[in-house]
């Protein structure tokens, strides 16, 4: 099942958490991206207010050849950076994966050079959703 949002465009996916993960990174590093951060909001819940949560992972994925044309067009474009992917388990147990949708969060910005280059990013998101 496909979820969209004004910020984020993801998929329900048939497959567990453990397995959505390992395969959203391989898919990502196929596009070219590398996860560059990453947090675990189970464990830091955990960790830091000793509450449980359900299943759930922040991937920040880079491409360094699309995130250097951003870089040029837009110097402080640091603070949208990197394209977050969240893989949690859903309320009715199913696997979601999420991605940012890096046209609406950089198409903000209001510069026509860099909404292409966001254009070009969702592609490739889009890419790594349709492989799952």
């Amino acid at each position: 099942m496909e979820l969209t949002t004004s910020y984020a465009f993801g998929k329900t996916v048939g497959m567990g958490y453990a397995e959505a993960v390992a395969r959203v990174r391989e898919e990502l590093a196929k596009e070219g991206f590398g996860v560059l951060t990453e947090i675990d909001v189970t464990e830091k819940f955990r960790e830091k207010l000793g509450r449980d949560f359900r299943d759930y992972i922040i991937l920040g994925a880079c491409n360094p050849a699309m995130a250097w044309e951003a870089f040029h067009r837009e110097l402080n474009i640091g603070t949208l950076l990197p394209c977050n992917v969240c893989v949690y388990t859903g309320d009715d147990g199913a696997t979601v994966v999420m991605v940012m949708d890096p046209v609406a969060a950089l198409g903000m910005v209001g510069n026509a050079e860099l909404t292409e280059v966001a254009a070009a990013v969702r592609q490739k998101m889009e890419r790594v959703l349709a492989a799952l």
